[in-house]
């Protein structure tokens, strides 16, 4: 970068912006939250970051060890752990399986070649997206990004991109000195852009969520939540639908007692099953309601919404006509 760490650091704390990133499976993103007025300065940071990146040897051995402590945290947040157990049994044998992080191996081994061969590959023009979102005019995000990005090498050949592929599969991992099982349940689900997503997204909502301390029970909305409300070894459970380019998981995750998991993995079942052959048109439309509040809920900030834009999912409007479509 033209700046050191130090410089870049001390800039973006007197302009009183926020600076961080983050990867997905799917995604790496970089974001600036910040004034209006400094809005070219903080593009102009992206690019420096983005673009002129030093990557000395001292920096990649101090960001090795951050990334090893991030995945001791990781290892004890057992819903993580338990989707990437889930990803590595449905999606065997493709990228999808990998955990974000990495095996340790790789941490341990990677070098300055590898990341400068990565960013030359992969940081291309065609496969970034500039995203704004709040006091920023979007003719003047696109000068600004034709200012500072649009010299960016195109993709000189395709990248050899392997799809998702689900594969059935059934993973067991045993710790005795646990009293409560974590587990999953899921099927195949869809891509952000296929039609089957939004039907996917509202079946997902009525079965939502329960735990134990909401005190809900049998008055709860959800059909799941009343069955199992009424069964004490059960602690907890969450609906997910985990979308992606081209795949996608639909589940359950829950928490219970060993000799209650049975019981869960067959309620859940049954909850599937009901939502085929006996959902009621009143609880669809319960459903899409709910949908279309926790969607305006979840964008309730610029950086959700610059999120959002980035997926490059969907058009507003084409998520709220085809939830509200019959």
């Amino acid at each position: 970068m033209k700046r050191s760490q130090t410089q870049l650091e001390l800039e973006v704390e007197n302009m009183g912006a926020h600076l961080n990133a983050y990867t997905s499976r799917e995604q790496t993103v970089y974001y600036a939250k910040c004034f209006s007025q400094d809005l070219e300065r903080s593009v102009e940071i992206l690019a420096d970051i983005l673009r002129n990146s030093r990557l000395r040897n001292v920096e990649i051995e101090r960001e090795r060890g951050v990334i090893l402590r991030e995945m001791q945290e990781v290892e004890q947040n057992l819903q993580e752990v338990v989707f990437d157990h889930l990803h590595a049994g449905a999606f065997r044998g493709t990228s999808l399986a990998r955990t974000i992080l990495g095996p340790i191996e790789n941490i341990n081994s990677i070098q300055r070649n590898d990341l400068v061969s990565y960013i030359e590959e992969h940081y291309r023009g065609p496969r970034m997206v500039l995203a704004g979102a709040g006091g920023v005019e979007h003719e003047r995000l696109v000068e600004l990004g034709n200012k500072y990005f649009g010299d960016l090498k195109t993709v000189d050949k395709d990248l050899m991109i392997e799809p998702g592929r689900f594969v059935s599969s059934y993973q067991d991992i045993r710790d005795e000195r646990m009293s409560m099982v974590f587990g999953a349940l899921a099927v195949e689900g869809a891509s952000w852009t296929h039609p089957d997503n939004i039907p996917l997204m509202v079946a997902n909502t009525l079965i939502g969520q329960w735990d134990r301390t909401h005190g809900v029970g049998i008055n709860a909305p959800s059909r799941l939540a009343q069955t199992l409300g009424l069964n004490a070894r059960v602690q907890s459970f969450q609906a997910f639908n985990t979308c992606y380019k081209d795949t996608g998981l639909v589940g359950v995750y829950f928490v219970c007692e060993q000799a209650g998991a049975m019981t869960v993995v067959d309620a859940i079942t049954q909850q599937w099953i009901d939502l085929c052959e006996n959902i009621t048109e009143e609880e669809v439309e319960r459903g899409k309601r709910s949908l279309l509040t926790n969607m305006l809920l979840m964008l309730d900030g610029s950086t959700p919404i610059c999120e959002d834009i980035g997926r490059l999912v969907f058009d507003p409007d084409f998520i709220v006509y085809y939830v509200n479509a019959d």
